[in-house]
């Protein structure tokens, strides 16, 4: 009887403080009005969140490491891994590396969405030939590695460091499109195929379709109309706004960045970040001190299972030996003669899977030998390339779009926000506010952007002295230089320290490199705050334009 009353007054309370939260609407701690409210001007705030992460991912928590510490030993050049301390902030990472069912995903889409377009299919497609050697027999991958269902859950191979961001371009696409028609905010995915029923232009899309979803382009209200809008989009409280379909309904608008229903992009993970995520040393942390050190994603120093289950068995998929890729007959070791499937051998203490050996990874940082000289402390990274989005009508801000109905993304050409007039001058194609090269009104020559010339990223202030008239002479370093990390089925153990790094150009392929991708963490880096020792963050007071 008494938990009875107990679960009754729980609800009392729980109705008490729902229906005393809808009495008291939140208000600017600044100006005291009331947001959310259409008759003073629908001033917005949303419900904070800490957004899971998107499909695939898991998430990562940030701190401090030495960046290079692992290594016990020098494996490419000297002075190639010099210890740095830094710090990386919480991000999201990709379970397990994409697979070549995840792929095929990507290639399926294209032909469905883009059945004209050969060009854009062939250069989605992983070049197949990195399996062939002059004195092997490896033909067979070639023809069946990608599309036979035994490797579909082997790691895609053959893919460019190019190509690898162009699928992080459109799993993002798809898993914000996936979010809005599930939740209504577009049209159902049976809606927007017309019920299943195709007209010959792609996946069934109906006519009033004409571009593939873009996130940029749908979060600047370039992406809406008939047949496109769903049926529990979100009530625009703006007093202008204009009444639904055929002047009837409320008024309605599509999901905007502040609302938090969209998920950040899809990325290739930083140099630091994979190194980061490979170690795993939250596992061997407690009250800030990290009580052991590693030189693989997993504790101990050597490569086979100390398990009493698993005891002896190699932990990652390696090369133990010159011809020896996979144990002996009747006691396969480590089970894999080249690539293993990514769910394979056991993660680290994130929960990541195959951070060292079946396949090298991709990162996303350009390649310098000595990387360490010139490096932010906080979230170092090498090869920022900053872009504006094209505006085809700067006055009322619409994004120029390619034949696939992205945004066309041009080269920053400041380090800073442009006044009006630059701005405008710089998307008419000039130097300044008349288009023609002279001066903004109320500038000056020196604070106009010089049009044609990007904005380089470089700290120091000056392009890199790496000179691309001798890459191939005397050097094979240049911007275009990519690392990857991890070891892979072919290498042996000394490269499966999360440590060492290579790079290759990036239109270069192997059959012994692939990739995953991460998210950007938005919000407190804290993954899991419950019992642990916190200072209160005081709420902010009530206001009330009755009160005295």
């Amino acid at each position: 009887m008494s938990n009875y009353f107990t679960k009754t007054a729980l609800v009392v309370l729980g109705l008490g403080a729902l229906l005393s939260s809808c009495s008291k609407p939140m208000r600017s701690q600044k100006t005291g009005m009331a947001y959310n409210d259409r008759n003073n001007g629908g001033y917005l705030r949303f419900k904070q969140t800490h957004p899971a992460p998107g499909p695939g991912l898991i998430p990562i928590e940030g701190g401090t490491f030495v960046m290079g510490g692992s290594a016990d030993q020098d494996m490419a050049y000297e002075n190639n891994n010099v210890r740095r301390r830094v710090t990386v902030a919480s991000f999201y990472m990709d379970e397990t590396e994409v697979s070549n069912q995840d792929w095929l995903d990507y290639l399926h889409w294209i032909s469905i969405t883009f059945p004209d377009d050969r060009e854009l299919y062939y250069n989605a497609t992983p070049d197949t030939l990195v399996w062939r050697r002059p004195l092997s027999y490896n033909e067979p991958y070639v023809d069946n590695y990608l599309r036979h269902p035994a490797f579909q859950d082997y790691p895609v191979v053959g893919i460019t460091w190019e190509q690898a961001q162009n699928y992080c371009t459109w799993r993002t696409d798809r898993m914000n499109e996936n979010i809005l028609r599930e939740t209504g905010r577009l049209a159902s995915w049976k809606d927007a195929s017309g019920n299943g029923k195709s007209n010959g232009k792609g996946g069934g899309a109906q006519p009033s379709i004409t571009d593939p979803f873009n996130t940029d382009m749908y979060l600047n209200g370039q992406y809406r109309g008939q047949g496109i809008d769903g049926k529990n989009m979100i009530r625009d409280l703006n007093p202008r706004a204009q009444a639904g379909a055929n002047g009837k309904g409320k008024p309605t608008r599509p999901v905007r960045v502040e609302d938090g229903i969209l998920k950040p992009g899809y990325r290739l993970p930083t140099e630091a970040e994979w190194e980061y995520a490979a170690l795993g040393l939250a596992g061997n942390t407690q009250y800030e001190n990290i009580e052991d050190g590693k030189m693989y994603p997993w504790n101990g120093m050597g490569v086979r299972s100390a398990s009493k289950r698993t005891r002896g068995m190699i932990l990652a998929n390696f090369k133990r030996g010159e011809g020896d890729n996979m144990g002996v007959a009747g006691s396969l070791n480590d089970k894999a003669d080249i690539t293993a499937p990514v769910r394979s051998y056991e993660p680290n203490d994130f929960g990541l899977y195959n951070m060292a050996g079946n396949v090298n990874e991709w990162t996303g940082d350009t390649y310098r030998q000595m990387s360490f000289e010139d490096f932010e402390d906080f979230n170092p990274f090498r090869g920022n390339e900053y872009t504006n989005k094209r505006l085809a009508d700067p006055e009322k801000g619409l994004y120029a779009k390619d034949k696939y109905g992205r945004p066309i993304k041009d080269a920053a050409k400041s380090s800073r926000k442009l006044t009006w007039n630059e701005f405008v001058a710089q998307q008419q194609g000039g130097q300044g506010g008349n288009g023609n090269g002279a001066p903004a009104p109320n500038t000056t020559a020196s604070t106009n952007p010089i049009a044609g010339k990007p904005y380089n990223a470089d700290q120091r202030g000056y392009a890199d002295s790496v000179n691309n008239s001798l890459y191939g002479v005397t050097t094979l370093v240049n911007d275009h230089s990519k690392v990857f990390k991890g070891g892979s089925w072919n290498d042996r153990a000394m490269w499966l320290n999360p440590a060492t790094r290579r790079f290759m150009d990036q239109a270069d392929a192997s059959a012994e490199v692939g990739f995953r991708c991460a998210m950007t963490m938005v919000g407190a880096p804290e993954i899991n705050p419950n019992g642990k020792p916190h200072f209160r963050v005081s709420k902010p007071r009530n206001y009330s334009s009755k009160s005295r």
